[in-house]
């Protein structure tokens, strides 16, 4: 594949997973207003977004074995097409009971394109060269979430909350146009897997009997609960605990979104010299550090408001540079079922970080909850990849495929 294909390729992979991140980070500006405007709790309204990764979860178990069967195109339209529905029908949400449940459609709407994206890339590429591909994929997504409160909270400048529904229902529906138009099929006919609903439990099967790569699942669920538990409780702890407004909000987020493109960026790098394993043991060891430190700025207040945000900017970027090795090293074990593979692993991302969104509203919205949900996500994922995975499994994963995209 040439670089130009190679790049146009990321663009437009980019571009529909980004989906999943506007659809996540868009509206958390507007989590206050919504609490007021549909005379809820704040726990309750941080459950939307545990709904929103219940679908994604649900919907990348569904969706990534049909692309297996039937391609990678048909699923993903399909699902960007729900999205647009669910965004429009958020709209028009007279409850918090009714936009939960119009979440969870959302969420099943875009995991069509997180697992088809990851599934794409697996069809071209493995190993190193996949955390490569991977994590300027990651640039492009890591965007979404510096642009979606920024945008969130332009548009909360004049108009309401369920404004933020309607702008995600424009941009679902441009992702469908160039879905249609720019993604071709990446899976032959001769490639696609066959046997209905028994080939489909056998493929979970072979995957869950795997120890090494069900341990790398969930070290990328891990690391992604304590995203997760930046993303649900941020916007809470920045507002209501430091005073910001919803501007400021936005622009102290993008910085926290820096640190995570900063760590996908910096992983590309670090690959000509270093082994995924070894740059996944050395970020898990330096998250869970980052994250102890964090937890004890956030009991003292030593530093205010500056030296928190300097200490999730630096567990955030350990989380960019784990992300994409833990996947990585996961596909790379399972060529022939790499769509199955995907959503096993984005679903296990998703539910792992639908019950962390909720814990540090369960125990209050303050900063503490939050650092305790992020440290504990680090240093689980660190236990995890050091008792679970076998270090001899990783020495044996599949050759690069070095396909050509026709």
């Amino acid at each position: 594949m040439s670089k130009r294909d190679r790049l146009q390729l990321v663009l437009v992979l980019g571009s529909l997973i980004a989906i999943g991140p506007l659809t996540i980070d868009m509206y958390l500006p507007a989590l206050p207003a919504i609490t007021a405007g549909l005379e809820t709790t704040e726990t309750a309204v941080q459950l939307t977004l545990t709904g929103t990764l219940l679908g994604l979860s649900l919907g990348q178990l569904l969706i990534g074995s049909l692309s297996d069967v039937v391609g990678r195109r048909p699923p993903l339209l399909a699902g960007l097409a729900a999205h647009v529905l669910a965004s429009v029908l958020c709209v028009f949400a007279p409850n918090i009971a009714t936009l939960g449940v119009l979440r969870v459609v959302q969420g099943l709407g875009v995991a069509a394109a997180a697992v088809v994206a990851t599934a794409v890339i697996r069809d071209l590429f493995s190993g190193d060269s996949f955390a490569r591909v991977f994590s300027r994929l990651m640039l492009v997504m890591s965007l979404a979430p510096i642009l979606a409160p920024t945008l969130g909270s332009a548009l909360l400048r004049w108009t309401e909350w369920r404004g933020v529904f309607a702008a995600l229902a424009v941009l679902g529906a441009v992702l469908v146009v160039i879905a249609a138009l720019r993604l071709p099929e990446t899976l032959p006919v001769a490639r696609r897997r066959h046997g209905g609903m028994a080939g489909t439990l056998r493929d979970y099967r072979t995957l869950l009997n795997d120890r090494a790569f069900v341990g790398l699942v969930l070290v990328a669920g891990l690391a992604m609960a304590a995203l997760f538990g930046y993303i649900s409780g941020s916007s809470f702890v920045l507002q209501t605990q430091y005073g910001l407004d919803e501007q400021q909000f936005g622009v102290a987020f993008g910085a926290g979104a820096v640190g995570l493109i900063a760590g996908t960026q910096l992983n590309v790098r670090l690959l000509h010299r270093y082994t995924s394993q070894q740059i996944l043991v050395s970020t898990l060891i330096a998250g869970t550090a980052a994250g102890l430190l964090l937890i004890l700025l956030a009991v003292t207040g030593v530093g205010g408001l500056a030296a928190l945000l300097a200490t999730l900017w630096l567990v955030l970027a350990t989380i960019g540079l784990a992300l994409p090795n833990g996947p990585a090293l996961a596909m790379s074990r399972h060529s022939q079922a790499a769509g199955t593979a995907a959503a096993l692993l984005g679903a296990v991302q998703c539910g792992i970080g639908a019950l962390s969104a909720p814990l540090a509203g369960l125990f209050g919205t303050g900063a503490v909850p939050m650092a305790v949900v992020i440290a504990g996500g680090m240093a689980a994922a660190l236990a995890v990849m050091v008792l679970v995975v076998p270090r001899a499994a990783l020495r044996t994963v599949d050759p690069d495929l070095a396909v050509a995209l026709h």
